[in-house]
């Protein structure tokens, strides 16, 4: 099988350095911003960030998505117009589903700035069916410890969301959806499934290998609907699996507002203008301004 049979669209995401960190976003992209319901798709880190200081992502305002924050290393505190406040660590999922609005901020916890601290994060943002769109928002937490694994001795894959490998995830799914963290140590590999309307890979760190064909690290593969194929890794790697079923009607994309109807982003952009939206219990000093200029809305199949 060639590279052509196994792989639809290779992309490489563009950097943004933050100062203390840098993010590599695959998604979205000319050509191609859903894959499944995922139509945002970042790495944060890795990084060390010095004793005095940390991450500080101010309140800023979501609707008809749900953002999905997914750890590796380190630890952000998260806080929501719910009156959520939550520790998130190495190996726990943060769903936020945003429907109607929401307003949240992740911040580095006040125990990591007084020290040398990491962080390494993958951070997504999942399209809301249309019936789910303005739903009440929402948010649940799940550890490491309450997500099914997979474990050979050779690969060690975690279920994030939705069925893989004859194991479910206890995170809720609006769509049809597949997410896992793969860790391969030298000669693992593991079958990747066909079934899933839409999937793509990424690299995070190491080698993969997809039937012998070499991946590139912070790359994302989106792979062909329906082929089979295994994932392996020489000197060991770390893999995202990512996709779900295909959605039938557009999104539009503005800021941080994802909708299928272009109007709705204008409410919500003159909503945060006027501070309609919700604030946050013990973070409602801060937040980040909307960005100049009428938004140019851009639409996705």
């Amino acid at each position: 099988m060639t590279a052509d049979d196994l792989i639809l669209q290779t992309i490489t995401p563009t950097t943004h350095n933050l100062g203390d960190f840098r993010v590599h976003r695959s998604l979205p992209v000319k050509g191609r911003t859903m894959v499944g319901p995922f139509i945002f798709f970042d790495q944060a880190g890795p990084a060390k960030i010095g004793a005095g200081h940390g991450v500080d992502v101010r309140p800023h305002p979501h609707i008809n998505l749900a953002t999905v924050t997914y750890m590796y290393e380190g630890a952000f505190l998260h806080r929501d117009s719910l009156g959520t406040e939550q520790l998130i660590e190495a190996g726990a999922v943060n769903l936020m589903t945003a429907g109607k609005g929401i307003v949240h901020s992740e911040r580095s916890p006040q125990e990591d700035r007084i020290k040398e601290s990491k962080l390494s994060a993958i951070q997504t943002w999942l399209a809301l069916p249309d019936r789910y769109e303005e739903m009440d928002p929402a948010f649940e937490h799940v550890g490491e410890g309450g997500m099914p694994v997979i474990d050979d001795g050779h690969v060690r894959a975690r279920v994030i969301m939705g069925s893989l490998w004859g194991e479910t995830s206890p995170v809720t799914t609006y769509a049809q959806t597949i997410y896992a963290d793969i860790q391969l140590s030298p000669g693992g590999r593991i079958a990747i499934d066909p079934s899933a309307d839409e999937r793509a890979i990424y690299v995070s760190g190491g080698d993969a290998m997809l039937d012998g064909l070499m991946l590139i690290p912070q790359t994302l593969y989106v792979l062909r609907p329906g082929t089979s194929a295994t994932l392996m890794s020489v000197d060991g790697g770390r893999v995202v699996l990512c996709g779900g079923e295909a959605f039938t009607s557009p999104r539009h994309v503005w800021w941080n507002f994802v909708s299928s109807r272009p109007d709705r982003l204008m409410q919500a952009r003159e909503d945060w203008e006027a501070m309609r939206f919700p604030l946050i219990p013990g973070d409602d000093q801060e937040f980040i301004p909307i960005p100049q200029g009428r938004p140019k809305t851009v639409s996705y199949p």
